[in-house]
């Protein structure tokens, strides 16, 4: 498998001097399943694989974990199976109960928003941790943070009303890891402090367009960030004008989508 490894932070490897992101190129990533591997402040390991759109796979110090797994069971063959699934929010293309059924052990644990604990099936509501937006747990030492994840544009709040969805702030091995989910350039966003490695959407008219994700991830500053969610968007586009801004982020282009246009 593949592996590219990066350090925790972009200060320490210079990349704070030029305003331009590092990218990755989708034809260098083309192997299946390749992951990027970075260090954590507390010298352990943390490999991302993504999959599809919003579905990830990653490999940490402390297990497996996958974030808003869908698509069917074939997608995750080459994996371990996971010791823990995060949920951002109920709507198709982050959550599965078909998918999820066919994924899940009996190692694994669950952390879900309300509305998609509403709609597990019985057998894996047992499995799962309810957190709504606020909340913070620890997860066999590694604590999660549910950060709000909402639309602000009036006519966009239909699609993901305050108050309802997640994302999370991960906290790994001294190392915080933030997953967006579903939202806009939303002031919790933008006041995010300390993150190693972001997850950021950016397509229309669900979420936010390459030019606002782009202005909101240079408030916060990532060291790291991965355009995710971007289906008919252009992250080449969002990493020219993150450059632009000057913020000292690396951009990494994972192969979210089979045709390589995307990426």
């Amino acid at each position: 498998m593949k592996r590219r490894t990066f350090l925790s932070t972009a200060l320490s490897t210079g990349l704070a001097a030029s305003s331009l992101p590092v990218i990755l190129p989708y034809a260098a990533r083309a192997a299946a399943h390749s992951g990027d591997v970075f260090a954590t402040a507390g010298g352990g390991e943390i490999t991302v694989h993504p999959v599809s759109h919003a579905s990830f796979v990653m490999t940490t110090p402390m297990r497996v974990i996958y974030n808003d797994p869908v698509g069917g069971a074939a997608l995750y063959t080459d994996f371990d199976a996971p010791d823990l699934v995060i949920i951002t929010h109920h709507h198709g293309d982050h959550f599965d109960a078909e998918t999820l059924a066919a994924i899940v052990a009996d190692k694994t644990d669950l952390i879900v928003n309300p509305t998609v604990h509403e709609q597990l099936p019985e057998a894996l509501k047992a499995k799962a941790h309810v957190m709504a937006n606020g909340d913070n747990h620890d997860w066999k030492g590694m604590t999660v943070d549910a950060v709000p994840a909402y639309n602000l544009t009036e006519e966009r709040l239909k699609y993901h009303p305050p108050g309802r969805d997640n994302g999370y702030v991960l906290t790994i091995d001294g190392t915080r890891i933030y997953i967006a989910g579903d939202t806009e350039g939303t002031p919790e966003l933008r006041a995010m402090q300390d993150i190693t490695l972001a997850f950021v959407p950016m397509n229309l008219p669900y979420t936010m367009d390459v030019t606002q994700a782009a202005d909101a991830v240079a408030d916060f500053a990532p060291s790291y960030v991965y355009p995710y969610h971007y289906r008919d968007s252009d992250p080449q586009e969002f990493a020219r004008l993150l450059g632009q801004t000057g913020a000292a982020t690396e951009v990494r282009l994972g192969p979210w989508y089979d045709d390589a246009a995307h990426g």
